[in-house]
């Protein structure tokens, strides 16, 4: 993590500074060792949560936190002190030799380490998120994908974590132009109410950041869980902490619960709060107010370091303070940046899903080594100036910096930064190449790629190359994708777009989520056929629905939007009044194999029943998971595998009979479709069948092998409306 350590900052720190004893320097008099010994515990417990829980611990948010007082609490006593300077260049060059050596180390090994382990499919998505991580914007790349219903399978990567290093990189800029330019304006008209005017500010701030937090987390909080707005009211706290410690004072026996306090909030947060899904919403303010607990639990002591008795730290703090902890916090950053790559290039080359205890306890090991020599020659050489001493750990003798050393190490991570940088972009430009040569997918002969057709109408199939290519297929999309017909996850507006033949008087309404969409590209060519018009009523990840709290399909998080949006397109959908809906009307069991008619679906039947539609209902295409994960065709096929074993048997995805027709004479107006014959053998579902990759992801046909659907989706809705 970015959090700046109690001797890093006070390393940092300018001298002559007044309230200098707030951040605990060695000059001072007094030194916080606990809060390195808290940075070692919350580092600890977000490498075990991620490692053998697969959850958030909310070490995280300690961090953030911590970082916000330690940047912050500098900032403060630079702008509060009259003679120091506010140029920014010193903290920009502070902040640069801190963070970027570690991370451009990391970035290096795991950029090796994907081409050794990943499918060439995952390079892109790898690519740009190294882009990301060295840019600092990592976190706005993922919180697009996670709002991205299409590309929810990026988001679990080897550089998955570098969000929170993102966010308090973006942090610390804002704030020191934010608190700079503050004392730049005012400091000399305010003079001792300097202060004051700061907190404030940073309080009101703080507030609007909470406020935006909780509106954004039940808006969307896949999205709002890697938003830096909604994120810097932790980090703003921690700030605000370190302008208020000087001034508090706490009777000693109150000082110890308050210690004792915090530290089993911080403890026991991840184990009672699943902060994939409650942060950074208003749980976030148990690890974060347990941070602030903490650090205001030495306040006395921060404030007075010659205090007696009363004056001494609680006995968490001491037992914090203690060197194997202090030691552990010493690597943090190293440590937290090592332990997820690990982890995921693990479990890419095993192929398990979780990590065991002996798997995990040697992640662990590997991690912590790999910190240590990332601290001791990379970090500490790049971070500490000519004759500066390293981070003090107890009981441990100082370091200085070498200069030679320290130029050769400067100059192998810049090279390093400078290969990463074009190695990306080369990428990129390659499979820019391959999205051009793409657009030939359209044009393909059906003798050669006859696709569904093998299955329908079992057409003989020669030996060609699959179509599209593994690295054609992320983008084998609907056109509809592309326009933006559909309104992602936070969006709940009603988008309405026109495809088949626009003049025809004729319509069918295509509703509901992207496995509604994905029919698009056949139903567009049937409406140009036979002059129906195609008009669109789509939402990611959304299908038609009564259901009062909807889950994304897929990994169950809350989707309050979705319900949002359906109490929208519902009337709309009856005003309008098309002469068909076409729309799904099942979907995978969650606890068993097959599919199934889900009993929320059945309000939406009687709405549209009693408004005299009638539905083209749809039965949803097989999804393909293992052992409870989605998994990717394209990803299974770039890693070796053929059409059979990158498939699926038939009996995990679909039942023996299609459920619609169980609702049939309820109905009368329920047209059941069922492409299932074009999409599956009897027994078995394959990834590539006729020459043609059948899925672009885990569950969306691609485009190409849709329109080698067309002919039977033609006469399945014949059959239905009767209108050729």
């Amino acid at each position: 993590m970015l959090t700046l350590s109690p001797a890093r900052a006070a390393s940092a720190a300018p001298s002559g500074s007044p309230q200098r004893a707030v951040m605990g320097t060695r000059t001072s008099g007094f030194y916080r060792h606990d809060l390195d010994g808290l940075r070692g515990i919350a580092i600890a417990l977000v490498a075990m949560f991620h490692i053998w829980f697969g959850r958030v611990s909310g070490g995280v948010d300690v961090f953030l936190a911590l970082s916000g007082f330690f940047f912050g609490g500098r900032l403060l006593r630079t702008a509060l002190d009259p003679g120091s300077s506010l140029s920014p260049v010193p903290e920009v060059k502070r902040l640069i030799r801190r963070l970027l050596p570690a991370l451009v180390v990391v970035l290096a090994a795991s950029t090796v380490l994907t081409i050794l382990i990943q499918p060439v499919t995952r390079w892109e998505a790898f690519a740009d998120q190294t882009l990301a991580s060295l840019g600092y914007y990592q976190n706005w790349e993922l919180a697009v994908t996670a709002s991205n219903y299409l590309r929810a399978g990026e988001a679990v990567s080897p550089l998955q974590h570098i969000w929170s290093m993102s966010v308090q990189g973006q942090f610390y800029i804002a704030l020191l132009a934010v608190v700079y330019g503050f004392a730049l304006l005012f400091r000399k008209r305010l003079r001792s109410h300097t202060r004051l005017a700061l907190i404030v500010l940073l309080s009101a701030l703080s507030v609007a950041s909470f406020w935006y937090a909780i509106v954004s987390h039940d808006a969307d909080q896949s999205t709002a869980y890697y938003d830096s707005f909604a994120r810097a009211w932790e980090l703003l706290v921690g700030a605000l902490v370190g302008a208020v410690v000087p001034h508090v004072r706490w009777p000693s026996w109150l000082r110890s619960t308050a210690a004792a306090v915090a530290l089993v909030a911080i403890l026991s947060c991840g184990a009672f709060i699943d902060g994939v899904k409650e942060f950074p919403g208003p749980w976030a303010l148990v690890p974060v107010g347990a941070t602030v607990l903490f650090i205001l639990s030495g306040a006395n002591r921060m404030a007075d370091p010659h205090l007696a008795a009363d004056g001494r730290l609680p006995a968490a703090s001491r037992l914090l303070a203690t060197a194997p902890f202090v030691a552990l916090g010493s690597m943090a950053y190293s440590l937290y940046l090592w332990h997820w790559p690990l982890l995921i290039f693990w479990l890419s080359y095993s192929g398990h899903n979780h990590a065991d205890v002996v798997e995990g306890a040697l992640i662990i090991l590997v991690s912590g080594v790999l910190a240590w020599l990332t601290t001791r020659f990379v970090e500490e050489p790049l971070r500490l100036r000519k004759s500066e001493p390293a981070a003090p750990i107890a009981g441990a003798p100082l370091r200085t910096r070498r200069r030679w050393p320290t130029l050769v190490m400067g100059t192998i991570v810049t090279l390093l930064a400078v290969a990463l940088t074009a190695t990306s972009f080369t990428w990129r430009e390659h499979m820019d190449t391959q999205r051009a040569n793409g657009k030939e997918l359209a044009g393909l002969s059906p003798r050669d790629y006859p696709g569904a057709r093998a299955l329908i109408d079992h057409v003989r199939v020669p030996k060609l190359p699959m179509r599209p290519t593994v690295l054609e297929a992320k983008d084998d999309v609907p056109i509809s994708t592309k326009q933006g017909c559909i309104s992602d996850f936070s969006n709940v507006d009603v988008i309405n777009c026109t495809y088949g033949d626009p003049t025809a008087t004729r319509t069918i309404a295509v509703a509901g989520g992207s496995h509604a969409e994905h029919w698009i590209t056949a139903l567009d060519i049937l409406g140009r056929l036979h002059h129906v018009k195609i008009v669109t009523y789509l939402k990611m990840g959304c299908p038609l629905t009564t259901e009062q709290n909807p889950l994304v399909m897929g990994d169950n998080r809350p989707y309050p939007n979705c319900r949002e949006w359906n109490e929208k397109v519902m009337p709309r959908l009856i005003a309008d009044h098309p002469d068909y809906v076409f729309t799904t009307s099942t979907r995978p069991w969650n606890i068993k194999d097959g599919d199934v008619m889900p009993g929320f679906y059945i309000g939406i039947w009687q709405q549209l029943a009693a408004a005299g539609i009638p539905v083209l209902a749809m039965r949803d295409t097989p999804w393909l998971v293992r052992d409870g994960q989605p998994f990717f065709p394209a990803d299974c096929l770039a890693d070796g595998g053929d059409a059979t074993s990158c498939g699926i048997a038939r009996s995990k995805v679909l039942s023996d009979r299609n459920p619609t027709l169980d609702f049939v004479k309820q109905f009368p107006l329920l047209k059941p479709l069922d492409m299932s014959a074009a999409v599956c053998r009897p027994d078995y579902c394959r990834a590539v069948e006729g020459n043609v990759l059948v899925y672009h992801d885990s569950h969306h046909i691609s485009a190409t092998y849709m329109r080698t659907m067309t002919p039977e989706l033609g006469r399945q809705i014949a059959a239905a409306t009767g209108w050729w």
